[in-house]
């Protein structure tokens, strides 16, 4: 993989050691991952079924590791919403989140939909998931995701967060900012972000993090929880923005 040098030279300083090793995993073949929408089937009935060869995803109790050769995605079982497509490491962010029955809870840059509707299954059809996508577009894609899962207790918005903590001030009891970032971590799945990266990129999405995360956290009630996940390893991205 062709990486640009301002980008090698930076996890150079990152990782130390461990550079080697990153450069070995680009090379590797990618996870495939699905996750059991428990408002429709349980983990244990899916892979019962038989469907693909499956192995479980150690930090979530719903998703499954599955073969690339496979195609669930044309299954008709996809199609009636008793799973949803994910990259396991992608799992791990709603699981942080510890959404629980009857609570208000915030997706902020909900699309396409995987971690909200993973966070709907936990809520188990009690309580308010509201669901943010700026993008119009983006936001019928979630839409239609959250039918086919089968969620009744969810509103999507096409609002900016800046009007939404004005309405939500103190309001939600756990709050997740999967926020837009350079894609750092997605240069294996998508050339389209290795040919996008730029320093100036990053800068970029690091400001537009801040714009986000600030009135999200206005949002959050006292006690509550307030999640921030990105698909990057940029510390601009990351630890900074925090």
């Amino acid at each position: 993989m062709n990486l640009p040098l301002k980008y090698t030279k930076r996890m150079q300083s990152l990782l130390g050691a461990e550079y080697g090793a990153y450069l070995d995993s680009l090379e590797q073949e990618r996870f495939f991952g699905l996750r059991a929408n428990t408002l429709k089937i349980s983990p244990e009935t899916l892979a019962e079924k038989g469907l693909f060869r499956l192995a479980p995803v150690p930090w979530c109790a719903e998703g499954f590791y599955y073969d690339g050769k496979e195609r669930p995605a044309k299954h008709p079982y996809y199609h009636a919403g008793l799973y949803y497509l994910q990259e396991p490491s992608a799992m791990i962010a709603a699981e942080l989140l510890g959404a629980k029955p009857g609570e208000r809870i915030a997706d902020l840059c909900a699309a396409p939909g995987g971690k909200s509707t993973q966070i709907a299954g936990k809520m188990r059809g009690e309580g308010l998931l509201v669901c943010n996508e700026y993008v119009p577009a983006r936001a019928e894609v979630l839409s239609r995701n959250m039918e086919r899962m089968g969620v009744s207790n969810c509103v999507v918005l096409t609002e900016s967060v800046d009007r939404m903590a004005e309405r939500f001030s103190l309001f939600f009891d756990r709050v997740l900012v999967d926020a837009p970032c350079s894609g750092e971590g997605m240069f294996r799945k998508e050339e389209q972000a290795l040919l996008q990266w730029s320093p100036e990129n990053v800068s970029m999405c690091a400001k537009r993090q801040k714009e986000i995360l600030e009135p999200a956290a206005a949002m959050v009630k006292p006690g509550g929880v307030l999640v921030y996940s990105t698909c990057t390893f940029s510390e601009a991205e990351d630890e900074a923005v925090i």
